[in-house]
């Protein structure tokens, strides 16, 4: 996604370097590699892997003496609209972010090369089922997504998916756009997998009128609920984690409702870019994303589980909601009927389509 990180970042297109890192000696033996330029690596991500960054990358240059230049798109639905426009003449090595599910949009579209790192064995098999068995996308964290609200404003959050639909949540709910964000995707699926096909858009004919604002992302959506503006807001499990970290340990004030008692979760990936002309380097890259290293940055600044069953996860996360019910669509299912899912979302939410004309147009 998003998380997807509760970093609050910048919704714009952000270019930045994390680093250029010499060789370091000085002698004369190593006088002719400081004189070389590093290999630059370049990584796709959402805004909001910017604050874990920060901390892994630059390990990451000074392990192997390079440059990553670190991209940021918005949301991951836009950092895979652009590697599909790139595709003929990729720009990127690396991509960080695209979920279990756009997953099958990435495959489908081409735009991913197959690598299955050497330690895979620390991450458990179902994460790496649910997110790609073909190792496309090798999974580096999860999280379960969640209405999340603030208890003191919000006294009694609802707890079902029909609970939001009562009176008292009208112009309530901010939540993410399925075409740009992958927060917004996952919801929707939680959605379809909650109330089957095609109930899911009888559902979200009931749910327009909660809806306060559709972002294009994640990051766009916190801020405008953290503001005050709507007190529902389509997030993540982990919120109340972050939200006792910066309160130092202290009981947090965000608390997060797995409706119906289920969850979809949210498996985030990490993959080659098909084309790159830097093939070892990202290998490297992804391998280092597994590593302890990496793996135990994760939770508190990507505010996710790490995809590592090595990591001993921080005291803060005795918040964060656990998944029980886990209602995910099969990676098969969503790779079959994604883009479909996504039009008709369109047809409803966009063109104004009741979903009698959405069933009736499937032909």
């Amino acid at each position: 996604m998003r998380y997807k990180a509760l970093a609050i970042g910048v919704a714009l297109i952000v270019v930045f370097s994390l680093g250029c890192i010499g060789s370091g000696g000085g002698n004369a033996s190593t006088s002719k590699s400081t004189t070389q330029k590093p290999q630059t690596l370049v990584v796709y991500s959402y805004d909001s892997f910017q604050d874990v960054a920060k901390v892994i990358i630059p390990k990451f240059e000074r392990k192997y003496n390079v440059r990553v230049e670190l991209i940021t798109l918005g949301d991951a639905g836009n950092v895979l609209n652009r590697l599909i426009l790139e595709k003929d003449h990729p720009k990127a090595d690396v991509v960080v972010g695209i979920d279990n599910s756009l997953a099958a949009k990435a495959i489908e579209a081409g735009v991913l090369e197959v690598y299955k790192p050497r330690d895979i064995g620390v991450v458990p098999k179902d994460l790496v089922e649910g997110l790609d068995p073909t190792y496309h996308l090798v999974p580096y964290d999860y999280g379960a997504i969640a209405i999340v609200y603030k208890k003191d404003k919000v006294r009694n959050p609802p707890k079902t998916f029909e609970d939001l639909l009562k009176p008292q949540w009208k112009k309530s709910l901010i939540l993410e756009d399925p075409r740009t964000s992958s927060t917004g995707m996952a919801f929707l699926l939680w959605t379809i997998a909650a109330y089957g096909d095609p109930g899911w858009l009888y559902y979200w004919e009931k749910l327009k009128p909660q809806i306060y604002q559709i972002t294009n992302g994640w990051d766009s959506g916190w801020e405008m609920w953290d503001k005050g503006e709507a007190p529902l807001f389509v997030s993540y499990a982990t919120d109340p984690a972050y939200d006792s970290y910066y309160k130092n340990g202290s009981e947090p004030n965000i608390g997060a409702i797995l409706l119906n008692g289920t969850a979809y979760v949210q498996i985030e990936g990490v993959g080659i870019v098909k084309g790159t002309k830097h093939r070892e380097l990202a290998e490297k890259f992804i391998d280092f994303l597994l590593s302890n290293e990496a793996q135990r940055e994760i939770p508190l600044h990507n505010w996710m589980f790490p995809a590592s069953g090595n990591v001993t996860l921080p005291e803060v996360y005795k918040y964060a909601v656990k998944p029980g019910k886990i209602i995910n669509p099969s990676p098969g299912e969503i790779k079959a009927k994604h883009n479909e899912w996504v039009k008709e979302w369109v047809e409803l939410m966009v063109q104004g389509k009741s979903p009698e004309e959405i069933i009736k147009g499937r032909g």
